[in-house]
């Protein structure tokens, strides 16, 4: 499928209100299928060079010197065992299933709430009515046991786990508030004369039921890095035995030294180095280089990656864990583990709530033994600042942001992943980019078309003709050109792909060939070697159209810029945000596009390994980074950098594991994530206010800070405060918006 279905699907995804599942992506591993035509095309050092920029990455060329060794896993597998990722597998459906239990969780404590708050004597005081009856405070209590245990068992259960850690959250403050409103009023029910507050906890239950149930659902999603990794990899390997014989085994029964074949338009099982054959190898999928890579004997091949339309015979030279793949997925789940946990605002805002009702109550209790020696009077009083110290309000400040700056961000195509990140993205003053795929298109368009003896237009037919019987990215760069142009086709015969040559056709009549400026030189045929250079120095692959062994004139072809990348790179630069080229491509023509597009730092010719290094390096430096990428090569930086940005038509393994996807493919969506997350922080600081402020009137009276005034705080003057903070919450969250 290629990068518009792609995108489509995550569209789809995104109308669903969900992160989107494998039926809306497919892996761009497929996008360029077996049925590419690759060029043979002979390189002298220098040529080999200039064409590193269109994909032939010399760190792919040999594996064993890129990858740091490990200790060899001697079941051979190429990807760790599935047991290994069950997690990662199964964490989407997991998340899927919480989002339900919420939902159920919170329709039934609803239900159980309604009886709950009409029996209360609390909230038929507040309503001006009596009806009280004898027993009615065992059905209370009966109606809230089963509310406190099935309601309240997910903040149970996430307080118990915050508390392991040694850092009280949100569910803890919950959890304190619900627990000694429901152990203070079951004693007032058995034990001791009081008001319960069997109607706080029916209400603030709920309310924090739905909240959670909100933006769980606005931003469900999981990480399937690791797998999406391992699916890369096929099943079986066509292994050559003794006799030349050709059986089918299973990836994990290879050996070092094996003999393969992979046939055209197959992916390559795992990683090898070539004996027989000649192919062109699409390693955009790991390399997130568009161009092919020339393969024959001698060139290290990369598991995963796919061949052309050469036959390839290969031996076996790592497995297990030294497999490029297993190295990445090796990188990406050390980046996913030592990434900092950060900590959402919501849960700062509780933990300092925690401490503040637990040293508010404690205090309030002393105080009042100290002052009446009035044990009942004490704990009525601690217990009332402990239990309102959970504002309601505080249960939808951050939820309904959240679901609302989500909403946003998918109009504006962006798919957020991990809120934690997105929130602290208004943090970042550095944004690294990949190259390819992410500020260029990933695919060739033509620059420069310089004709000798006929017209441009004429060239450009000859070319246009011959490459459209081809599906090579050049000739793909050729083809989409002609067809803007609207030109019409000459009819072309005898066309045939020559190994070490280029192209060859019939046009008209003519026998016309393309050929690469090796050939050129082989054949000693003149051209303007000045001027090929200058394209050459800009990273631009030169193709030579000829008439027997006359130049007609040659085409310049490079990777388009995306017309977004400038105003996006002129953006940040505005904000004082740093801007960092970071890429796997030759040192010249990442120059070439970094000053394009006036990158201020250009880091080229890194290894994937090297890219999460990098990452490392500009954290340490005390820079807060956003890394943007498409590759598998970025994988391992997306996750190790503060906030991973991925885009949308990019590998399902970038995708997976990036914070933040960019569903249109837009470098200019990075600038509205900043704002976005910039804007969402602010809403959250004043809901977290007005569901605060609540505190700020109700705690020092709960403690009966003016009871010799003769004012205590009232339920009902309670609840109209809380009722109102939450209003006031749910329309501000409403009202968020970015330009």
């Amino acid at each position: 499928m290629d990068k518009e279905n792609t995108t489509k699907g995550l569209k789809n995804a995104l109308s669903d209100g969900e992160v989107m599942s494998d039926e809306h992506r497919t892996h761009q591993a497929h996008k360029n299928h077996a049925h590419q035509e690759h060029r043979d095309i002979p390189q002298t050092n220098d040529e080999h060079i200039h064409n590193q920029g269109h994909g032939e990455m010399s760190h792919l060329h040999d594996p064993s010197q890129e990858i740091p060794q490990i200790e060899k896993d001697h079941s051979h597998h190429q990807i760790p065992a599935n047991g290994e990722h069950s997690d990662h597998a199964d964490h989407h459906d997991h998340h899927a299933m919480m989002v339900a239990d919420f939902r159920k969780r919170f329709f039934v404590s609803l239900i159980i709430t309604v009886p709950i708050l009409l029996l209360s004597p609390m909230i038929q005081m507040f309503m001006g009515v009596d009806w009280r009856f004898i027993g009615d405070s065992y059905i209370l209590f009966g109606l809230a046991t089963i509310l406190y245990v099935y309601g309240g068992k997910p903040f149970l259960t996430g307080a118990k786990d915050e508390l392991k850690k040694k850092s009280p959250a949100m569910m803890t403050l919950i959890t304190l508030s619900i627990t000694v409103a429901y152990i203070y009023s079951t004693l007032t029910v058995f034990f001791i004369s009081g008001e319960d507050f069997f109607w706080e906890l029916a209400t603030l239950i709920v309310i924090m039921l739905l909240g959670h149930w909100i933006e769980m659902k606005s931003v469900m999603g999981a990480s399937r890095a690791l797998d999406e990794l391992v699916k890369l990899m096929p099943e079986e390997a066509h292994k050559i035995i003794g006799n030349g014989e050709i059986t089918d085994i299973p990836i994990e029964q290879l050996k070092t030294g094996d003999a393969i074949l992979v046939k055209p338009g197959e992916k390559i099982p795992i990683d090898g180095l070539v004996y027989d054959g000649r192919s062109a190898v699409n390693e955009s999928m790991i390399s997130g280089e568009s161009a092919p890579v020339e393969k024959e004997a001698g060139n290290e091949v990369v598991g995963g990656s796919i061949n052309g339309e050469g036959i390839l015979k290969f031996k076996v030279s790592r497995v297990g864990a030294e497999t490029f793949l297993s190295q990445v997925l090796k990188l990406v789940r050390e980046a996913q583990d030592s990434k900092s946990n950060t900590q959402r605002l919501a849960d700062k805002a509780a933990k300092w709530l925690f401490y503040i009702a637990v040293i508010a109550g404690t205090l309030t209790f002393l105080v009042w033994m100290i002052m009446t020696q009035d044990l009942n009077f004490a704990v009525t009083r601690a217990v009332t600042v402990i239990v309102i110290s959970c504002p309601h309000a505080l249960g939808l400040a951050v939820p309904l942001v959240t679901a609302v700056s989500t909403s946003i961000g998918a109009q504006k195509g962006l798919l957020i992943r991990d809120r934690a990140a997105f929130e602290n993205a208004r943090k970042l003053n550095a944004v690294v980019f990949d190259k390819t795929g992410t500020l260029t298109e990933g695919v060739f368009g033509i620059t420069d078309i310089k004709a000798i003896g006929i017209s441009k237009e004429e060239l450009l037919l000859l070319a246009y003709s011959i490459e459209s019987n081809s599906e090579h990215p050049i000739a793909q760069g050729i083809v989409n050109e002609g067809k803007k142009l609207k030109l019409k086709l000459k009819e072309v015969k005898d066309y045939q792909n020559l190994p070490g040559k280029g192209l060859k056709a019939n046009v008209n009549g003519r026998d016309i060939m393309i050929v690469s400026p090796g050939y050129m030189r082989t054949e000693k045929i003149a051209f303007d070697i000045n001027h090929y250079e200058q394209l050459a120095q800009m990273g631009k692959t030169v193709i030579f159209v000829l008439a027997g062994n006359t130049l007609l004139g040659y085409l310049a072809l490079s990777d388009i810029v995306r017309e977004t990348a400038r105003e996006a790179i002129d953006i940040l630069r505005s904000m004082d945000i740093e801007t960092i080229l970071l890429t796997g491509d030759n040192q010249r023509v990442a120059a070439y596009v970094g000053n394009q597009l006036k990158i201020d730092t250009i880091i080229a010719e890194v290894l994937p390994q090297e890219k999460a290094s990098k990452i490392d390096e500009l954290i340490t430096e005390g820079k807060i980074v956003a890394m943007t990428g498409d590759g598998v090569n970025d994988a391992p930086s997306l996750a190790k950098a503060d906030l991973g940005i991925a885009i949308g038509a990019g590998t399902d393994v970038a995708i997976e594991t990036a914070d933040v996807i960019l569903v249109r493919s837009n470098p200019l969506d990075v600038v509205t994530i900043l704002k976005l997350s910039k804007t969402t922080y602010q809403k959250m600081i004043q809901n977290l206010i007005w569901a605060t402020a609540y505190n700020m009137i109700a705690l020092p009276l709960a403690a009966g800070v003016l009871y010799n005034q003769g004012i205590v705080i009232n339920p009902a003057v309670g609840a109209a405060l809380m009722s109102l903070s939450t209003i006031i919450v749910a329309i501000n969250a409403k009202l968020l918006k970015i330009d």
